[in-house]
């Protein structure tokens, strides 16, 4: 007689669901004793009271002439994005076929927006080409692989229709591009809402987006006037859907363009000394291996960066895991009421409209210099998104228990058939998480995203654009792992989740 199988044993889905899961958050409780998760501010409390004040009551009076920034952070996302949806949809057409373009497009879009502004300011200045190409260039890629996924799950039958010997440009343009279209175009507006929250962040790295003037509000303890930047910020991503119409497209793009201004005169020797020589080691670009070594000898110890960037990456994975499953029921309507709905459903915009640096910043300047707020940021951010999609979805099932209490429903009923989503979104999310940690150490947290910081203020663009390299390569083996994580059972069919 065989025993009984012990706990978690066994070959069904939601088994091996709960084995993957318990296995990620055990590695991550067995890894936090080396995370650096001191409070050292003197009164976070207090310093907590003083912001939620400002965001309660904000300044809008104080605030000096707006509306050009909130004009240039619309132009630089709306114009961003239009660049790398025209840059990505021909590398989509091709992603499939070139394992090159599949290479080039996982390495540009592995490097996150501000990084790529680090390195177009120094040639191009604070100019609109920095943001322009900061946003376009990532874009790109992610626009070739998402395009690349939605049009390989057009249906075929229609093809199959056309008469023998149709051309293949006709055979896309009449029979696979209209059945995808709608998908392509929520797609790209919902990354229009991603270049926004983009769009803002660079004005940590000096362009005078919403973000420049937040960044200074904080940092000077204004916070009703942070505020009243932030306010405006949300009213932005709540009416998109209205001011963001497709209609108003070409208005809105012809008008961007006077905003954009000032364009910088670029020197021509300038940019191609730049890339072909202030980026590569002189060593190398001399032949010299020996001298190779001494440069590599010379860079800072990157085991620990390299630690920090991955442990923080996992923490704020689990903790976005954790978050989601206990917040998506306030946005659900199988639980609570109306009025409770509507809370749990602002409090989810709210945190994943704003972007992970912004949290982080604002929970520094409360706990002081370590990972704590970082993983704070990364976990309210990632979790509240996945939440709000979780929610969504659990609306579109039907109760079979009707009198099952608000416990039983989510444990027996609901959970079981939303966790594969759950848990894809999760590893979706993996890769954006850890683009998200190597930024962060831009706010002293000891990740890679540190090191390419303080290269670049040294203006030491060689050692800098090889930590690049190092990040860009730790995103890929992320995304690959995800990929292999992440439930088969659970394909998504919605555009948010990338």
């Amino acid at each position: 007689m065989s025993a009984a199988p012990g706990l978690l044993r066994g070959d069904s889905p939601g088994l091996t669901l709960a084995r993957r899961s318990l296995a990620l958050i055990g590695l991550c409780l067995l890894l936090l004793p080396f995370a650096d998760l001191r409070i050292i501010a003197v009164d976070p409390w207090g310093e907590l009271s003083r912001m939620a004040q400002g965001f309660a009551w904000p300044d809008f009076l104080a605030l000096e002439n707006p509306l050009r920034a909130i004009a240039l952070t619309v132009s630089v996302a709306l114009w961003g994005t239009c660049i790398g949806a025209m840059l990505g949809f021909p590398l989509a057409l091709l992603f499939h076929r070139s394992r090159l373009i599949r290479s080039f497009c996982a390495f540009v879009r592995a490097i996150h927006e501000l990084f790529w502004a680090l390195l177009f300011i120094q040639v191009f200045g604070l100019s609109s080409i920095t943001a322009l190409a900061a946003l376009a260039i990532p874009y790109a890629g992610i626009f070739a692989k998402v395009y690349a996924e939605i049009l390989e799950l057009a249906p075929k039958s229609p093809t199959d229709a056309l008469p023998a010997g149709t051309d293949r440009l006709s055979r896309f343009l009449y029979a696979e591009l209209p059945l995808v279209w709608e998908r392509l175009a929520s797609y790209t507006r919902y990354r229009f809402e991603c270049a926004m929250r983009a769009s803002v962040l660079l004005g940590f790295v000096g362009l005078p987006t919403l973000g420049f003037y937040l960044e200074s509000a904080f940092r000077e303890g204004r916070f009703s006037e942070a505020g009243a930047l932030l306010w405006i910020f949300y009213a932005l991503v709540a009416t998109l859907q209205w001011w963001g119409d497709r209609r108003l497209l070409l208005p809105l793009l012809i008008g961007a363009l006077f905003f954009l201004g000032p364009w910088p005169d670029v020197d021509g020797n300038l940019l191609w000394r730049f890339v072909s020589h202030d980026l590569w080691p002189a060593p190398l670009l001399d032949g010299d291996l020996v001298g190779l070594g001494s440069w590599l000898a010379s860079l800072p110890d990157l085991l620990p960066a390299v630690g920090n960037t991955l442990l923080l990456a996992l923490m704020g994975t689990v903790g976005s895991l954790i978050l989601a499953l206990l917040l998506w029921p306030l946005a659900s309507h199988h639980f609570g009421r109306p009025w409770q709905r509507i809370g749990g459903r602002l409090m989810l915009v709210v945190l994943r409209s704003t972007p992970e640096l912004m949290l982080a910043f604002i929970f520094l300047l409360m706990l002081g210099p370590s990972m704590l707020p970082a993983w704070l940021a990364l976990a309210l951010h990632n979790g509240a998104l996945i939440a709000f999609l979780v929610a969504r979805h659990a609306d579109g099932i039907k109760v079979g228990m009707a009198d099952l209490p608000a416990s039983g429903r989510y444990a027996y009923e609901l959970l079981p058939r939303l966790y594969p989503n759950l848990l894809a979104l999760i590893c979706y999310r993996a890769e954006v998480i850890m683009r998200e940690t190597a930024l962060l150490g831009m706010l002293g947290v000891a990740t890679l995203g540190f090191y390419i910081d303080s290269s670049f203020q040294y203006l030491m663009f060689d050692q800098a654009f090889f930590l690049l390299l190092v990040t860009a390569g730790l995103n890929i083996a992320i995304d690959a792992i995800s990929r292999r994580f992440r439930p088969r059972e659970a394909p998504l069919d919605d555009p948010c989740s990338r």
